[in-house]
């Protein structure tokens, strides 16, 4: 098969992938508390990856150790929880829609944290992005402060997604991107299985069929959502670029909105353009500078 084609449908598959994990967040929240769900999808994230951790491990150097349980709680472990928490009050398609934001805060966080330089092009894009998500809310039906306070929280995770990036561009850019992940994801097992523990979610009824479907739920979106995407994610990066690899930004927020308008959300069309605004800005932000 041409390699071209290849990689054109790992791109759908992962844009489909990510952008499904919206739903299959409210799916298990229909029986299990925000804090299961993500606790669940972050074990079984840790699980699948156990086996490339063990190996990476061996070439991790002990000093950046700390660097990359830094990078999976922030970038991983901290977002998870946020985006659950989120969902108990918003649609799964806004929380796709505000995910979009995420390399917008990559650039801000870099400027603002990490001292690096931005130009007209990016400070544009910037703008441009921020303009949607004040549009956004303003097109959201019955607002309340509630409603904004618990979307803000998916504002939250995008920024932790965004610090991670430059921490992990600043301090573990000679490590796989496969190592640090798969490490990152095994030092998550036992919190994981500790807030599960507390939550009481192993003296829950195992034979109730809407507690065995939310588990189920939430545990392919740690296999499929978490584990196997970032595995096809860096397949995509060595067969193609970053640039192309990184354009799965614009496809997960459109599968999140269909799966959304399937289960019978309301998404308006000051939503929509609201989206196209977001990713309007979120081009120019990656589009290569002219000489």
């Amino acid at each position: 098969m041409d390699k071209k084609l290849i990689n054109v449908a790992i791109f759908c598959i992962l844009s489909i992938i990510w952008g499904s994990s919206f739903v299959l967040m409210k799916e298990g929240l229909t029986a299990l508390s925000a804090y299961q769900v993500a606790s669940l999808r972050m074990l079984f994230s840790g699980l699948v990856l156990l086996p490339f951790a063990i190996n990476a491990f061996k070439k991790i150097p002990k000093e950046k150790m700390g660097i990359v349980f830094l990078s999976g709680f922030l970038g991983n472990f901290i977002p998870a929880y946020l985006f659950c928490i989120a969902e108990t009050n918003i649609d799964s398609s806004l929380a796709g829609i505000l995910n979009s934001l995420t390399p917008l805060f990559t650039i801000l966080v870099g400027l603002s944290f990490f001292k690096t330089t931005i130009n007209k092009q990016k400070m544009i894009g910037v703008m441009i992005g921020f303009i949607g998500l004040c549009l956004l809310f303003a097109a959201g039906k019955n607002i309340s402060f509630q409603n904004l306070g618990f979307a803000s929280l998916v504002l939250v995770a995008t920024f932790f997604y965004g610090l991670n990036v430059n921490v992990v561009g600043k301090f573990l850019k000679n490590i796989r991107a496969i190592d640090i992940v798969s490490v990152a994801f095994a030092f998550l097992i036992i919190p994981s299985i500790i807030i599960l523990y507390l939550t009481g979610y192993f003296s829950m009824s195992f034979n109730n069929p809407h507690f065995q479907q939310a588990t189920m739920a939430s545990i392919v979106l740690g296999v499929v959502g978490t584990s196997i995407a970032s595995i096809l994610f860096y397949m995509l990066i060595k067969r193609s670029t970053i640039i192309f690899a990184s354009m799965v930004t614009y496809g997960i927020p459109i599968i999140a909105v269909a799966w959304g308008v399937y289960f019978g959300e309301s998404i308006s069309i000051l939503q929509m353009g609201s989206l196209l605004i977001i990713l309007a800005g979120v081009y120019i932000v990656n589009k290569p500078q002219q000489s």
